[in-house]
């Protein structure tokens, strides 16, 4: 029977699979010369085509499984793209060859800590997933102080926009005068769900940050704008969170470790040298733009001869 197209498809990196669905639709994509429907299935060994285009596909067990823990840091949109130019937690990856990497889960620009991508999709699927529970960490500075009743709030359920939400456990972490540092876990991961936690008990969070998600811990080496790829033992841990069968090549191999090595020898790249990358390359685009224009009403104006 084959996997859905649209699995398939995402695996070999051409996009999430909600944006796959789309091109389906838009009966962009062939598989052995006729136009795909939503809910086909494909093999490796059929001829699938986007736009007329040959894809080479891969079955799931012959690609390394593969994942990086980041430390974003707070100004930092989680995000491939950012229409304003703002700097993205994708800026930094390693780059992939006929593959990608798949976020999971998201941390707001204010917010820093752990950010887990792996290339498989699925794994990134099952981790976000709210019937899978993955507990995640949070480091909380909260501009006040969390009495006995807040605790308990917070833990039995506060009710919020988007439904009730609880922390599964709340400890003190210490902190000097207004400003105090909690330590919460929580198995859900709703957009500011933290952080508007702490405001329903009219509580400001002033720094949030991720420590850990599943069996992943951020690791104290790591610093900002920095990542580290998995071994095998630790991605094993992980799928086994999941359900998920182990694969060969897993993992960091000895070319990524050294080459990961070799990167955090480098200094990072201030934002002002990538503000102006990114500043630079607007500028192309514009006269790229502009060129099109002046081309487009040469061509309108000329005059043809008939032969």
């Amino acid at each position: 029977m084959g996997d859905k197209l649209q699995k398939l498809l995402a695996q070999a990196g051409l996009g999430s699979r909600r944006q796959l669905e789309e091109i389906i639709k838009a009966g962009r994509i062939s598989i052995n010369g006729t136009i795909a429907s939503l809910g086909d299935r494909a093999t490796p060994q059929d001829e699938v085509r986007v736009d007329g285009r040959l894809v080479r596909l891969k079955a799931e067990r012959e690609k390394r499984r593969r994942v990086i823990a980041y430390y974003k840091p707070e100004g930092e949109i989680s995000s491939a793209s950012d229409p304003e130019g703002r700097p993205t937690v994708f800026d930094r990856l390693p780059k992939l060859t006929g593959d990608r990497w798949v976020m999971v889960g998201r941390l707001d620009i204010n917010s820093s800590g752990l950010l887990l991508f792996t290339n498989d999709g699925e794994l990134a699927h099952r981790l976000m997933h709210p019937s899978s529970e993955i507990t995640r960490e949070y480091a909380v500075r909260v501009l006040g102080e969390v009495s006995p009743q807040i605790a308990k709030n917070l833990t039995q359920g506060v009710e919020l926009e988007d439904g009730m939400a609880k922390f599964d456990d709340i400890k003190e972490g210490g902190g000097t005068g207004v400003n105090k540092w909690y330590h919460v876990s929580i198995k859900e991961g709703r957009k500011r769900e933290v952080r508007r936690m702490f405001e329903s008990q009219e509580l400001k969070v002033s720094r949030l940050i991720r420590t850990r998600y599943g069996t992943v811990i951020l690791p104290k080496e790591l610093r900002t704008g920095r990542f580290l790829e998995l071994d095998a033992k630790e991605i094993g841990k992980l799928i086994e969170t999941v359900g998920l069968r182990p694969r060969q090549g897993t993992g960091l191999n000895t070319t990524t470790k050294e080459k990961q090595a070799r990167i955090h020898k480098k200094p990072l790249k201030s934002r002002e040298v990538r503000r102006q990358k990114h500043e630079r390359h607007e500028r192309e685009e514009k006269l790229k733009n502009r060129m099109g224009q002046k081309r487009t009403s040469n061509f309108k104006n000329a005059r043809f001869t008939k032969v």
